[in-house]
């Protein structure tokens, strides 16, 4: 099985992505039942964050992973920008715990840039960490300024990863980002990685491109997106999906390896970036 290693521990390379679950009280069991599915077929890693439905999206994890070993999930969650203070962070952490009914945070990340200091983050973060309620701390939405930013902090080179917006249709991170996060030997963790179809266009030869190359691998165009995603060993991809169909198929796109030929014909189509490229959010 590929894995990725992050934060010491190898985990499987597609997660579950909750942004937009725990928010509707009818569809919540439903829900839970797709995160259930997902750990089911070999998923470690699940990703919430504290803005997600106002922390509705912590809770419906908690629920989902009662009937399992929590020493083998790898959760992710997140304090957002304007509570990432001394004062604040361990507060937003401690209220994140009690949703999640956890001890601890495999991997705590900061959302996104906002006013406070990164210094005065770290610190909190670092002190998050020496207390055991956060394994490791990270990033997210960070560009190659604000990591080497990051880098020259105390305590910074323990960041232990970056999550930001990656697919077929945005792969600027791909000029600079990438090549920095591989000399730090710093795993990416790519958020819409089937890019919720947005971006993708829907212009016939690219939709004939991937069908084509589905066809041959006797799957769908998600699943090629998703083996496209984390061909190279490096990234975890985690899609949201609350259907445990869907939850199964994106699971099975770890199975698929895609040829010298397919990459080149994708990357026909999807150019990589010549150039730098604002960082793609949300």
């Amino acid at each position: 099985m590929n894995t990725v290693k992050i934060a010491g521990r190898n985990v499987f390379p597609i997660g579950l992505g909750t942004w937009n679950m725990g928010d509707k009280a009818d569809k919540f069991e439903q829900e839970a039942e797709a995160i259930r599915v997902g750990l089911d077929h070999g998923v470690q890693v699940i990703d919430t964050a504290e803005m997600y439905g106002d922390g509705r999206a912590e809770r419906l994890v908690a629920h989902a992973m009662k009937p399992y070993n929590r020493e083998e999930l790898f959760l992710i969650s997140k304090v957002l920008p304007s509570n990432a203070s001394k004062k604040q962070l361990p507060i937003s952490l401690e209220n994140s715990l009690k949703r999640l009914n956890t001890d601890y945070i495999d991997l705590y990340l900061l959302h996104w840039k906002g006013n406070i200091p990164i210094e005065e983050t770290i610190e909190a973060l670092e002190k998050g960490k020496s207390q055991g309620k956060i394994k490791s701390w990270g990033v997210s939405n960070l560009d190659v300024d604000d990591l080497e930013k990051i880098m020259k902090v105390p305590d910074g080179i323990k960041c232990a990863a970056n999550q930001v917006r990656y697919n077929l249709g945005d792969r600027g991170i791909e000029f600079d980002l990438v090549p920095m996060m591989n000399k730090l030997e710093m795993p990416l963790i790519a958020y819409a990685p089937v890019a919720r179809g947005d971006r993708l266009g829907t212009n016939l030869t690219q939709q004939k491109a991937l069908k084509e190359i589905a066809e041959k691998h006797r799957s769908d165009r998600f699943q090629i997106l998703l083996a496209w995603c984390i061909r190279n060993g490096q990234t975890i991809a985690i899609p949201q999906s609350s259907n445990t169909a869907h939850v199964i198929n994106n699971v099975k796109a770890a199975e698929i390896q895609l040829t010298q030929q397919d990459l080149k014909q994708l990357n026909s189509i999807y150019p990589k970036p010549s150039m730098k490229q604002p960082l793609a959010l949300w």
